[in-house]
């Protein structure tokens, strides 16, 4: 059993639950309005802030909109590895002149902000709403495979544990500097922050 910080959440909370994990949740309102999430999660589920929530969990999924990545809780996350399922979408964030026109992947911004992280990006290709009805058990046929990026091999084999116990297969991208093009403005689970928890 590992435990999974949440910084915002959906859908990919429920997954980890299923899979026996147990997570802490977070938002930017404070755990008091989890309350009604948490009871309906069960007793392996817990809201704090998202300080505590970041210190709690040996792995830490990011799910908030990019322009909310200043506010991340840093010192808690230094040494982890730490999700990335965020994409970039100026509609929502509003323009970041760092990542407008350049090369500059929105996993390589959120590594300013949090340095010590061991950031592997995943998560962001997948709609939030089928990835509940897509995970499959390994070895059973249809079993989808999500791409993930980041620099560190250790991070990576983690995430990728992490993954496969949640009903999915890995594929290797590469570094955060090449994550895949179509993650930054779809619709993946960073953007479930819009019907669920942010």
């Amino acid at each position: 059993m590992t435990t999974v910080g949440f910084l915002g959440s959906g859908a990919l909370a429920r997954l980890a639950l299923e899979a026996g994990h147990k997570v802490v949740l977070s938002n930017s309102r404070g755990p008091e309005t989890l309350a009604d999430m948490v009871a309906a999660l069960g007793p392996l589920a817990s809201a704090a802030t998202s300080a505590e929530a970041a210190a709690a969990g040996e792995i830490v999924v990011v799910t908030v909109p990019v322009k909310a990545f200043a506010h991340l809780p840093a010192a808690p996350l230094a040494g982890k590895a730490v999700i990335d399922t965020c994409n970039y979408g100026a509609e929502r964030d509003g323009h970041i002149p760092e990542l407008d026109g350049t090369s500059l992947t929105s996993s390589e911004l959120l590594l300013r902000y949090i340095p010590g992280a061991m950031i592997v990006k995943a998560f962001n290709n997948i709609y939030y709403k089928h990835l509940l009805s897509l995970a499959r058990p390994a070895g059973e046929a249809g079993r989808s495979y999500l791409p993930i990026a980041g620099d560190s091999a250790p991070a990576k084999a983690v995430v990728t544990g992490f993954i496969e116990s949640v009903g999915y297969g890995v594929v290797d991208s590469g570094p955060l500097a090449e994550q895949l093009a179509a993650g930054d403005g779809h619709a993946g689970v960073g953007d479930s922050v819009r019907s669920g928890v942010r």
